[in-house]
Parts: C-alpha cells; structure tokens; sequence
C-alpha cells in the first residue's frame, strides 16, 4: 500500500490535470491527462482534487501514451489514463472558461 504525503509535503508527490473525461462508470474513468508534476508511475493514488474539500481515493492503473501503455508519465506529457475507486464520479473535462482540476497524490513505494 503505498504512503501519501500530508498536506505540507511536496516530497514524492505526483499531480495531474484532468484535459477530459472519456469514460466514467462509478469505480473506473478513463480520462486525458498532463502530467504536471512526476514521474506519474502505474499504482500511484491520488488524495486531493483541486476545487473539492471531499476526500477521492484514486489508483492509476494504466495510462496509454500514444497508444502504448508505459508504467510512468514524465512531467509535461498528456496520456490517456485509466482511475479506479472513490471519487471518478467527480472527475470533469475541462475548459478555459471553468478551467482544469488537478489531482494530487503520491507513487507507490517501489
């Protein structure tokens, strides 16, 4: 089970921001990320999503960089992703008017 970082930590912390949501069920999205702070490796949670004060419980189980599934995104690369668990249903596209969530969390251990 990986760690996640309190609030004032920035050590092994990992961010995304969420360009699009392609497809969500309750447990699962899939959504079109750019990684804003990484490496972003497969297993990361995610805790905070910006704009919320309700808790989300995330793991990255895949993400897809054109069209080939990589176990981390670096810093600046836009991928496809896929979310499970608490708070997908949250998750929402983005635009320039209502701007973009970001959310935030930490890679597993090893």
């Amino acid at each position: 089970m990986s760690e996640i970082p309190g609030p004032g930590s920035r050590r092994g912390s990992v961010e995304l921001q969420i360009d699009r949501v392609i497809v969500a069920s309750l447990e699962k999205a899939t959504v079109s990320v750019r990684c804003l702070r990484g490496p972003v490796r497969r297993g990361a949670r995610f805790n905070r999503l910006s704009g919320s004060a309700q808790a989300i419980d995330l793991t990255l189980t895949q993400a897809v960089f054109f069209r080939h599934r990589v176990a981390a995104l670096d810093t600046g690369l836009t991928a496809f992703v896929t979310l499970r668990g608490e708070g997908v249903q949250r998750l929402m596209s983005g635009t320039l008017a209502s701007g973009w969530q970001v959310i935030e969390g930490a890679n597993p251990l090893s």
